[in-house]
Protein backbone atom coordinates (compact mmCIF):
# COMPACT_ATOMS: atom_id res chain seq x y z
CA UNK A 1 0.00 0.00 0.00
CA UNK A 2 2.99 2.36 0.37
CA UNK A 3 3.79 2.66 -3.32
CA UNK A 4 0.27 3.52 -4.63
CA UNK A 5 -0.73 5.57 -1.56
CA UNK A 6 -0.66 8.91 -3.42
CA UNK A 7 -2.85 7.54 -6.22
CA UNK A 8 -5.38 6.01 -3.80
CA UNK A 9 -5.63 9.28 -1.86
CA UNK A 10 -6.23 11.09 -5.14
CA UNK A 11 -8.99 8.58 -5.95
CA UNK A 12 -10.64 9.34 -2.60
CA UNK A 13 -10.69 13.05 -3.37
CA UNK A 14 -11.90 12.57 -6.96
CA UNK A 15 -14.70 10.28 -5.81
CA UNK A 16 -16.07 12.90 -3.40
CA UNK A 17 -15.76 15.66 -6.01
CA UNK A 18 -17.54 13.53 -8.63
CA UNK A 19 -20.37 12.43 -6.30
CA UNK A 20 -20.91 15.34 -3.93
CA UNK A 21 -18.96 18.17 -5.57
CA UNK A 22 -16.93 18.47 -2.37
CA UNK A 23 -13.14 18.45 -2.17
CA UNK A 24 -11.76 16.70 0.91
CA UNK A 25 -9.36 18.46 3.22
CA UNK A 26 -5.99 16.93 3.98
CA UNK A 27 -6.97 15.65 7.44
CA UNK A 28 -10.08 14.01 6.00
CA UNK A 29 -8.05 12.20 3.36
CA UNK A 30 -5.58 11.09 6.03
CA UNK A 31 -8.41 9.78 8.20
CA UNK A 32 -9.95 7.73 5.37
CA UNK A 33 -6.49 6.47 4.39
CA UNK A 34 -5.69 5.36 7.94
CA UNK A 35 -8.97 3.45 8.11
CA UNK A 36 -8.28 1.84 4.71
CA UNK A 37 -4.89 0.62 5.90
CA UNK A 38 -6.01 -0.56 9.35
CA UNK A 39 -9.11 -2.42 8.09
CA UNK A 40 -6.75 -5.14 6.85
CA UNK A 41 -5.88 -5.96 10.48
CA UNK A 42 -9.57 -6.02 11.40
CA UNK A 43 -10.18 -8.53 8.62
CA UNK A 44 -7.22 -10.60 9.78
CA UNK A 45 -8.60 -10.70 13.29
CA UNK A 46 -12.03 -11.80 12.06
CA UNK A 47 -10.47 -14.49 9.87
CA UNK A 48 -8.34 -15.88 12.67
CA UNK A 49 -11.35 -16.06 15.02
CA UNK A 50 -13.30 -18.25 12.58
CA UNK A 51 -10.35 -20.24 11.23
CA UNK A 52 -10.36 -22.83 14.02
CA UNK A 53 -13.98 -23.84 13.60
CA UNK A 54 -13.73 -23.78 9.80
CA UNK A 55 -10.74 -26.10 9.57
CA UNK A 56 -12.26 -28.46 12.14
CA UNK A 57 -15.48 -28.64 10.13
CA UNK A 58 -14.21 -28.68 6.54
CA UNK A 59 -10.65 -29.94 7.02
CA UNK A 60 -7.37 -28.21 6.36
CA UNK A 61 -7.23 -28.66 2.58
CA UNK A 62 -10.83 -27.77 1.80
CA UNK A 63 -10.68 -24.73 4.06
CA UNK A 64 -7.64 -23.43 2.15
CA UNK A 65 -9.41 -24.01 -1.16
CA UNK A 66 -12.52 -22.10 -0.10
CA UNK A 67 -10.40 -19.31 1.31
CA UNK A 68 -9.01 -18.57 -2.16
CA UNK A 69 -12.41 -17.31 -3.32
CA UNK A 70 -12.25 -14.59 -0.67
CA UNK A 71 -8.92 -13.36 -2.06
CA UNK A 72 -10.22 -13.50 -5.64
CA UNK A 73 -13.26 -11.41 -4.67
CA UNK A 74 -10.99 -8.83 -3.04
CA UNK A 75 -8.76 -8.73 -6.12
CA UNK A 76 -11.74 -8.10 -8.42
CA UNK A 77 -12.80 -5.15 -6.26
CA UNK A 78 -9.26 -3.74 -6.39
CA UNK A 79 -9.13 -4.01 -10.18
CA UNK A 80 -12.49 -2.27 -10.64
CA UNK A 81 -11.99 0.50 -8.08
CA UNK A 82 -10.30 2.99 -10.41
CA UNK A 83 -12.68 2.51 -13.35
CA UNK A 84 -15.78 2.79 -11.20
CA UNK A 85 -14.19 5.69 -9.21
CA UNK A 86 -14.97 4.07 -5.86
CA UNK A 87 -12.43 4.10 -3.05
CA UNK A 88 -14.92 2.06 -1.00
CA UNK A 89 -14.03 -0.91 -3.20
CA UNK A 90 -10.42 -0.59 -2.03
CA UNK A 91 -11.64 -0.62 1.59
CA UNK A 92 -13.79 -3.72 1.10
CA UNK A 93 -11.01 -5.37 -0.87
CA UNK A 94 -8.57 -4.72 1.98
CA UNK A 95 -11.08 -6.21 4.43
CA UNK A 96 -11.42 -9.34 2.30
CA UNK A 97 -7.65 -9.59 1.98
CA UNK A 98 -7.41 -9.40 5.77
CA UNK A 99 -9.97 -12.17 6.23
CA UNK A 100 -8.11 -14.27 3.68
CA UNK A 101 -4.81 -13.70 5.51
CA UNK A 102 -6.30 -14.46 8.93
CA UNK A 103 -7.78 -17.75 7.80
CA UNK A 104 -4.86 -18.66 5.54
CA UNK A 105 -2.10 -18.04 8.08
CA UNK A 106 -3.83 -20.21 10.68
CA UNK A 107 -4.89 -23.09 8.45
CA UNK A 108 -1.71 -23.08 6.38
CA UNK A 109 0.46 -23.32 9.51
CA UNK A 110 -1.55 -26.27 10.84
CA UNK A 111 -1.60 -28.00 7.47
CA UNK A 112 2.18 -27.77 7.02
CA UNK A 113 3.11 -28.95 10.51
CA UNK A 114 0.70 -31.90 10.28
CA UNK A 115 1.88 -32.97 6.82
CA UNK A 116 5.62 -32.73 7.58
CA UNK A 117 7.55 -35.68 9.06
CA UNK A 118 8.90 -35.15 12.56
CA UNK A 119 12.54 -34.78 11.46
CA UNK A 120 11.63 -32.07 8.89
CA UNK A 121 8.91 -30.27 10.82
CA UNK A 122 11.16 -27.37 11.79
CA UNK A 123 12.37 -26.76 8.24
CA UNK A 124 8.86 -26.95 6.82
CA UNK A 125 7.55 -24.57 9.49
CA UNK A 126 10.18 -21.96 8.59
CA UNK A 127 8.89 -21.88 5.00
CA UNK A 128 5.89 -19.92 6.31
CA UNK A 129 8.14 -16.98 7.19
CA UNK A 130 10.20 -17.55 4.03
CA UNK A 131 7.23 -17.15 1.73
CA UNK A 132 5.92 -14.17 3.74
CA UNK A 133 9.32 -12.53 3.22
CA UNK A 134 9.15 -13.47 -0.46
CA UNK A 135 5.72 -11.86 -0.75
CA UNK A 136 6.92 -8.68 0.95
CA UNK A 137 9.98 -8.46 -1.30
CA UNK A 138 8.08 -9.00 -4.55
CA UNK A 139 5.41 -6.55 -3.36
CA UNK A 140 8.13 -3.93 -2.94
CA UNK A 141 9.64 -4.90 -6.29
CA UNK A 142 6.36 -4.72 -8.24
CA UNK A 143 5.52 -1.43 -6.52
CA UNK A 144 8.40 0.56 -8.00
CA UNK A 145 7.49 3.13 -10.64
CA UNK A 146 9.21 1.15 -13.40
CA UNK A 147 6.74 -1.74 -12.98
CA UNK A 148 3.25 -1.46 -11.43
CA UNK A 149 3.70 1.55 -9.15
CA UNK A 150 2.18 4.00 -11.66
CA UNK A 151 -1.09 5.90 -11.87
CA UNK A 152 -2.51 3.53 -14.50
CA UNK A 153 -1.18 0.21 -13.18
CA UNK A 154 -1.67 0.47 -9.39
CA UNK A 155 -5.02 -1.44 -9.45
CA UNK A 156 -3.15 -4.39 -10.93
CA UNK A 157 -0.59 -4.11 -8.14
CA UNK A 158 -3.31 -4.34 -5.49
CA UNK A 159 -5.14 -7.06 -7.39
CA UNK A 160 -2.07 -9.26 -7.84
CA UNK A 161 -3.14 -11.38 -4.84
CA UNK A 162 -5.93 -12.77 -6.98
CA UNK A 163 -3.42 -14.45 -9.29
CA UNK A 164 -1.67 -16.18 -6.38
CA UNK A 165 -5.08 -17.35 -5.12
CA UNK A 166 -5.88 -18.77 -8.56
CA UNK A 167 -2.54 -20.58 -8.58
CA UNK A 168 -3.31 -22.26 -5.25
CA UNK A 169 -6.86 -23.02 -6.33
CA UNK A 170 -5.59 -25.02 -9.33
CA UNK A 171 -2.60 -26.73 -7.65
CA UNK A 172 -3.79 -27.57 -4.12
CA UNK A 173 -6.30 -30.26 -5.26
CA UNK A 174 -3.31 -32.41 -6.28
CA UNK A 175 -2.15 -32.57 -2.64
CA UNK A 176 -3.72 -34.85 0.03
CA UNK A 177 -5.50 -33.86 3.22
CA UNK A 178 -3.56 -33.69 6.48
CA UNK A 179 -2.83 -37.25 7.73
CA UNK A 180 -3.31 -36.22 11.36
CA UNK A 181 -6.71 -34.72 10.60
CA UNK A 182 -7.81 -37.83 8.71
CA UNK A 183 -6.82 -40.16 11.55
CA UNK A 184 -7.51 -38.12 14.68
CA UNK A 185 -10.56 -36.13 13.57
CA UNK A 186 -12.14 -38.37 10.94
CA UNK A 187 -10.95 -41.71 12.33
CA UNK A 188 -10.03 -42.91 8.83
CA UNK A 189 -6.78 -44.89 9.16
CA UNK A 190 -6.78 -46.08 5.57
CA UNK A 191 -7.06 -42.51 4.21
CA UNK A 192 -4.33 -41.43 6.63
CA UNK A 193 -1.89 -44.09 5.39
CA UNK A 194 -2.74 -43.22 1.78
CA UNK A 195 -2.00 -39.54 2.46
CA UNK A 196 1.32 -40.46 4.11
CA UNK A 197 2.36 -42.48 1.06
CA UNK A 198 1.50 -39.59 -1.26
CA UNK A 199 3.41 -37.08 0.86
CA UNK A 200 6.44 -39.04 2.04
CA UNK A 201 6.84 -41.84 -0.54
CA UNK A 202 6.23 -45.59 -0.58
CA UNK A 203 7.62 -46.78 2.76
CA UNK A 204 6.32 -48.31 5.94
CA UNK A 205 4.85 -45.60 8.16
CA UNK A 206 3.29 -47.81 10.80
CA UNK A 207 5.48 -46.19 13.48
CA UNK A 208 4.21 -42.70 12.61
CA UNK A 209 0.62 -43.96 12.62
CA UNK A 210 1.16 -45.56 16.03
CA UNK A 211 2.46 -42.26 17.39
CA UNK A 212 -0.72 -40.56 16.17
CA UNK A 213 -2.81 -43.30 17.77
CA UNK A 214 -0.92 -42.85 21.05
CA UNK A 215 -1.81 -39.17 20.95
CA UNK A 216 -5.42 -40.10 20.25
CA UNK A 217 -5.44 -42.57 23.14
CA UNK A 218 -3.96 -39.97 25.49
CA UNK A 219 -6.74 -37.57 24.57
CA UNK A 220 -9.55 -40.01 25.10
CA UNK A 221 -11.68 -37.84 22.85
CA UNK A 222 -10.49 -35.86 19.86
CA UNK A 223 -13.20 -33.25 20.18
CA UNK A 224 -11.80 -29.82 19.45
CA UNK A 225 -11.84 -27.71 22.58
CA UNK A 226 -12.89 -24.06 22.68
CA UNK A 227 -10.68 -21.12 23.60
CA UNK A 228 -12.40 -20.89 27.01
CA UNK A 229 -11.64 -24.55 27.71
CA UNK A 230 -8.04 -23.97 26.68
CA UNK A 231 -7.72 -21.07 29.13
CA UNK A 232 -9.33 -23.04 31.96
CA UNK A 233 -7.23 -26.18 31.54
CA UNK A 234 -4.28 -26.08 33.94
CA UNK A 235 -2.39 -28.90 32.21
CA UNK A 236 -1.62 -26.66 29.21
CA UNK A 237 -1.17 -23.44 31.16
CA UNK A 238 2.54 -23.06 30.35
CA UNK A 239 2.01 -23.82 26.67
CA UNK A 240 -0.69 -21.12 26.55
CA UNK A 241 1.56 -18.64 28.34
CA UNK A 242 4.31 -19.41 25.84
CA UNK A 243 1.99 -18.61 22.94
CA UNK A 244 0.90 -15.34 24.57
CA UNK A 245 4.47 -14.19 25.24
CA UNK A 246 5.93 -15.20 21.87
CA UNK A 247 3.11 -13.93 19.62
CA UNK A 248 2.80 -10.64 21.51
CA UNK A 249 6.52 -10.02 21.25
CA UNK A 250 6.79 -10.82 17.54
CA UNK A 251 4.61 -7.77 16.83
CA UNK A 252 6.11 -5.55 19.54
CA UNK A 253 9.77 -6.45 18.92
CA UNK A 254 10.42 -3.27 16.93
CA UNK A 255 10.76 -4.64 13.39
CA UNK A 256 8.11 -2.24 12.08
CA UNK A 257 9.79 0.67 13.88
CA UNK A 258 13.13 -0.23 12.28
CA UNK A 259 11.53 -0.26 8.83
CA UNK A 260 9.86 3.06 9.69
CA UNK A 261 13.20 4.75 10.50
CA UNK A 262 15.14 3.09 7.68
CA UNK A 263 14.26 5.81 5.14
CA UNK A 264 15.51 8.57 7.45
CA UNK A 265 18.72 6.63 8.07
CA UNK A 266 19.25 6.04 4.34
CA UNK A 267 18.71 9.75 3.63
CA UNK A 268 21.22 10.72 6.33
CA UNK A 269 23.72 8.27 4.79
CA UNK A 270 23.55 10.23 1.54
CA UNK A 271 21.32 8.00 -0.57
CA UNK A 272 19.40 10.17 -3.10
CA UNK A 273 15.64 10.46 -2.69
CA UNK A 274 14.90 8.74 -6.01
CA UNK A 275 17.05 5.76 -4.96
CA UNK A 276 15.43 5.17 -1.57
CA UNK A 277 12.99 2.62 -2.96
CA UNK A 278 15.93 0.47 -4.06
CA UNK A 279 17.43 0.72 -0.56
CA UNK A 280 14.07 -0.45 0.79
CA UNK A 281 14.31 -3.41 -1.60
CA UNK A 282 17.64 -4.18 0.04
CA UNK A 283 15.98 -4.55 3.45
CA UNK A 284 13.38 -6.88 2.01
CA UNK A 285 16.05 -8.91 0.23
CA UNK A 286 18.05 -9.15 3.48
CA UNK A 287 15.02 -10.57 5.31
CA UNK A 288 14.37 -13.06 2.50
CA UNK A 289 17.97 -14.31 2.35
CA UNK A 290 18.19 -14.65 6.12
CA UNK A 291 14.93 -16.59 6.17
CA UNK A 292 16.36 -18.98 3.59
CA UNK A 293 19.46 -19.43 5.75
CA UNK A 294 17.25 -20.13 8.77
CA UNK A 295 15.54 -22.84 6.72
CA UNK A 296 18.91 -24.60 6.37
CA UNK A 297 20.15 -24.38 9.98
CA UNK A 298 16.96 -24.82 12.02
CA UNK A 299 17.12 -28.60 12.27
CA UNK A 300 20.72 -28.58 13.44
CA UNK A 301 20.31 -25.62 15.80
CA UNK A 302 16.82 -26.00 17.25
CA UNK A 303 13.93 -23.58 17.58
CA UNK A 304 14.50 -22.73 21.23
CA UNK A 305 18.07 -21.64 20.54
CA UNK A 306 17.06 -19.60 17.49
CA UNK A 307 14.36 -17.79 19.45
CA UNK A 308 16.68 -17.01 22.35
CA UNK A 309 19.60 -15.87 20.19
CA UNK A 310 17.30 -13.88 17.93
CA UNK A 311 15.66 -11.86 20.69
CA UNK A 312 18.91 -11.31 22.61
CA UNK A 313 20.62 -10.16 19.41
CA UNK A 314 17.71 -7.85 18.63
CA UNK A 315 17.90 -6.40 22.16
CA UNK A 316 21.59 -5.59 21.81
CA UNK A 317 21.01 -4.11 18.35
CA UNK A 318 18.19 -1.85 19.60
CA UNK A 319 20.47 -0.43 22.29
CA UNK A 320 23.18 0.36 19.75
CA UNK A 321 20.65 1.72 17.25
CA UNK A 322 19.24 4.12 19.84
CA UNK A 323 22.76 5.43 20.53
CA UNK A 324 23.68 5.83 16.85
CA UNK A 325 20.40 7.60 16.00
CA UNK A 326 20.96 9.98 18.90
CA UNK A 327 24.49 10.80 17.67
CA UNK A 328 23.51 10.85 13.99
CA UNK A 329 23.47 14.64 13.77
CA UNK A 330 26.72 15.05 15.68
CA UNK A 331 29.06 12.51 14.06
CA UNK A 332 29.39 12.43 10.27
CA UNK A 333 29.92 8.67 9.92
CA UNK A 334 27.24 7.64 12.43
CA UNK A 335 24.45 7.24 9.80
CA UNK A 336 26.46 4.43 8.22
CA UNK A 337 26.56 2.64 11.58
CA UNK A 338 22.79 3.08 11.89
CA UNK A 339 22.31 1.65 8.39
CA UNK A 340 24.45 -1.39 9.24
CA UNK A 341 22.53 -1.92 12.49
CA UNK A 342 19.23 -1.90 10.60
CA UNK A 343 20.40 -4.82 8.45
CA UNK A 344 21.80 -6.61 11.54
CA UNK A 345 18.45 -6.23 13.31
CA UNK A 346 16.59 -7.63 10.29
CA UNK A 347 19.09 -10.52 10.23
CA UNK A 348 18.39 -11.45 13.88
CA UNK A 349 14.62 -11.11 13.36
CA UNK A 350 14.48 -13.24 10.22
CA UNK A 351 16.88 -15.89 11.55
CA UNK A 352 14.81 -16.59 14.67
CA UNK A 353 11.45 -15.07 15.67
CA UNK A 354 10.10 -14.63 12.14
CA UNK A 355 10.60 -18.27 11.17
CA UNK A 356 10.01 -20.05 14.47
CA UNK A 357 6.91 -18.28 15.81
CA UNK A 358 4.21 -19.10 13.24
CA UNK A 359 4.24 -22.95 13.48
CA UNK A 360 4.84 -23.04 17.25
CA UNK A 361 1.19 -23.67 18.39
CA UNK A 362 0.95 -26.72 16.14
CA UNK A 363 4.02 -28.25 17.78
CA UNK A 364 3.35 -27.73 21.51
CA UNK A 365 -0.42 -28.44 21.58
CA UNK A 366 -2.14 -31.74 20.91
CA UNK A 367 -4.86 -32.23 18.32
CA UNK A 368 -7.82 -31.29 20.54
CA UNK A 369 -6.36 -27.92 21.56
CA UNK A 370 -4.60 -27.04 18.31
CA UNK A 371 -7.45 -25.03 16.75
CA UNK A 372 -8.06 -23.02 19.94
CA UNK A 373 -4.33 -22.35 20.32
CA UNK A 374 -4.09 -20.97 16.80
CA UNK A 375 -7.13 -18.76 17.41
CA UNK A 376 -5.42 -17.27 20.48
CA UNK A 377 -2.10 -16.89 18.66
CA UNK A 378 -3.49 -15.24 15.55
CA UNK A 379 -5.80 -13.00 17.58
CA UNK A 380 -2.78 -11.73 19.49
CA UNK A 381 -0.87 -11.34 16.23
CA UNK A 382 -3.51 -9.23 14.47
CA UNK A 383 -4.44 -7.24 17.59
CA UNK A 384 -0.79 -6.41 18.18
CA UNK A 385 -0.33 -5.36 14.55
CA UNK A 386 -3.41 -3.12 14.68
CA UNK A 387 -2.43 -1.60 18.04
CA UNK A 388 1.11 -0.93 16.85
CA UNK A 389 -0.14 0.69 13.66
CA UNK A 390 -2.36 3.02 15.66
CA UNK A 391 0.00 3.87 18.53
CA UNK A 392 3.46 3.89 16.98
CA UNK A 393 2.90 7.06 14.91
CA UNK A 394 1.81 8.77 18.13
CA UNK A 395 5.11 7.83 19.76
CA UNK A 396 7.28 9.24 17.00
CA UNK A 397 5.17 11.86 15.25
CA UNK A 398 2.94 13.57 17.77
CA UNK A 399 0.29 16.18 17.06
CA UNK A 400 2.63 18.60 18.78
CA UNK A 401 4.98 18.43 15.79
CA UNK A 402 2.30 18.70 13.11
CA UNK A 403 1.87 21.82 10.93
CA UNK A 404 -1.56 22.42 12.50
CA UNK A 405 0.10 22.70 15.90
CA UNK A 406 2.56 25.33 14.68
CA UNK A 407 -0.23 27.31 13.00
CA UNK A 408 -2.35 27.24 16.13
CA UNK A 409 0.63 28.17 18.27
CA UNK A 410 1.52 31.04 15.96
CA UNK A 411 -2.03 32.40 16.03
CA UNK A 412 -2.21 32.03 19.80
CA UNK A 413 1.07 33.91 20.31
CA UNK A 414 0.03 36.70 17.98
CA UNK A 415 -3.22 37.05 19.89
CA UNK A 416 -1.37 37.19 23.17
CA UNK A 417 1.04 39.79 21.78
CA UNK A 418 -1.82 41.96 20.66
CA UNK A 419 -3.39 41.73 24.10
CA UNK A 420 0.03 42.27 25.69
CA UNK A 421 -0.68 39.40 27.97
CA UNK A 422 1.72 38.89 30.83
CA UNK A 423 1.33 35.12 30.51
CA UNK A 424 2.70 35.10 26.97
CA UNK A 425 6.27 34.33 28.05
CA UNK A 426 5.12 31.43 30.19
CA UNK A 427 3.02 29.99 27.34
CA UNK A 428 5.93 30.27 24.92
CA UNK A 429 8.25 28.52 27.38
CA UNK A 430 5.76 25.69 27.92
CA UNK A 431 5.35 25.17 24.17
CA UNK A 432 9.09 24.80 23.60
CA UNK A 433 9.39 22.47 26.58
CA UNK A 434 6.70 20.22 25.11
CA UNK A 435 8.45 20.24 21.73
CA UNK A 436 11.81 19.36 23.26
CA UNK A 437 10.20 16.49 25.17
CA UNK A 438 8.66 15.14 21.97
CA UNK A 439 11.96 15.35 20.07
CA UNK A 440 13.66 13.43 22.86
CA UNK A 441 10.99 10.72 22.71
CA UNK A 442 11.71 10.19 19.01
CA UNK A 443 14.34 7.44 18.87
CA UNK A 444 13.99 6.47 22.53
CA UNK A 445 10.84 4.58 21.51
CA UNK A 446 13.21 1.71 20.63
CA UNK A 447 13.75 1.18 24.36
CA UNK A 448 10.08 0.16 24.66
CA UNK A 449 10.63 -2.61 22.11
CA UNK A 450 13.89 -3.52 23.83
CA UNK A 451 11.96 -4.52 26.97
CA UNK A 452 9.71 -6.88 25.01
CA UNK A 453 12.65 -8.53 23.21
CA UNK A 454 14.69 -9.04 26.38
CA UNK A 455 11.77 -10.39 28.43
CA UNK A 456 10.73 -12.83 25.69
CA UNK A 457 14.30 -14.05 25.17
CA UNK A 458 14.78 -14.74 28.89
CA UNK A 459 11.35 -16.42 29.11
CA UNK A 460 12.15 -18.77 26.21
CA UNK A 461 15.52 -19.64 27.72
CA UNK A 462 14.04 -20.56 31.10
CA UNK A 463 10.57 -21.91 30.37
CA UNK A 464 10.34 -23.39 26.86
CA UNK A 465 11.72 -26.85 25.94
CA UNK A 466 13.32 -27.73 22.64
CA UNK A 467 10.80 -29.10 20.09
CA UNK A 468 13.30 -30.52 17.58
CA UNK A 469 12.60 -34.16 16.62
CA UNK A 470 9.94 -34.54 19.34
CA UNK A 471 6.29 -35.52 19.26
CA UNK A 472 3.56 -33.50 20.95
CA UNK A 473 3.42 -35.98 23.84
CA UNK A 474 7.18 -35.70 24.40
CA UNK A 475 7.03 -31.90 24.34
CA UNK A 476 4.10 -31.91 26.79
CA UNK A 477 6.02 -34.20 29.14
CA UNK A 478 9.05 -31.88 28.92
CA UNK A 479 6.86 -28.88 29.82
CA UNK A 480 5.61 -30.79 32.87
CA UNK A 481 9.13 -31.77 33.87
CA UNK A 482 10.48 -28.21 33.56
CA UNK A 483 7.69 -26.64 35.56
CA UNK A 484 7.28 -29.32 38.21
CA UNK A 485 10.62 -28.42 39.79
CA UNK A 486 9.04 -25.87 42.06
CA UNK A 487 6.49 -28.33 43.37
CA UNK A 488 9.14 -31.00 43.80
CA UNK A 489 11.43 -28.64 45.73
CA UNK A 490 8.55 -27.58 47.98
CA UNK A 491 7.73 -31.21 48.70
CA UNK A 492 11.38 -31.97 49.44
CA UNK A 493 11.62 -28.98 51.78
CA UNK A 494 8.49 -30.00 53.70
CA UNK A 495 9.81 -33.57 54.00
CA UNK A 496 13.08 -32.29 55.41
CA UNK A 497 11.21 -30.19 57.95
CA UNK A 498 9.26 -33.23 59.11
CA UNK A 499 12.42 -35.31 59.38
CA UNK A 500 14.05 -32.60 61.49
CA UNK A 501 11.46 -33.27 64.20
CA UNK A 502 12.34 -36.96 64.38
CA UNK A 503 15.02 -37.92 66.90
CA UNK A 504 17.46 -40.57 65.67
CA UNK A 505 18.97 -42.88 68.37
CA UNK A 506 22.06 -44.88 67.52
CA UNK A 507 22.37 -48.39 68.90
CA UNK A 508 25.21 -50.80 69.12
CA UNK A 509 23.74 -52.76 66.25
Amino acid sequence: MTSPSAFIKELMNQTCVHRYNVSLEQWQVSLIWSFTVSIFCIGGLLGSLFAGSLMSKFGRKQCLLLNNFVAIAGAVLMLLSQKTMSFEMVMVGRLLYGINSGVGLTVHSVYLTECAPKRLRGMVGVTIATFISTGKFFGQLLGISELLGTEKMWPWLLGFNGFTALFQLFTLPFLPESPSFLLLDRGDRQACEKALHRLWGDKDYSREVEEMLEERASLGSVRSHSVLELIQNRTVRWQLLTIVVVFTTVQLCGINAVYFYSFDVFRAAGIPEEKLRFAALGTGLCELCTSLACFVIIESTGKRVLLFRGYMGMSATLILLTVTLYLQGQVSWMPYCSMALIFIFIFFFASGPAGVTAPLPGEIFNQSYKSAAYIVACTLNWTGLFTLGMLFPVLVVSVLLSPQFFLLTEGYLKEQLLKKSVKMCHSLTNCFQMLCFQEQLDYYCFLIFLVFCAVCGIYVRLNVPETKNRTVLEITAEFERMHSKTAASDMKRSTEQKLNGIQIHETKL
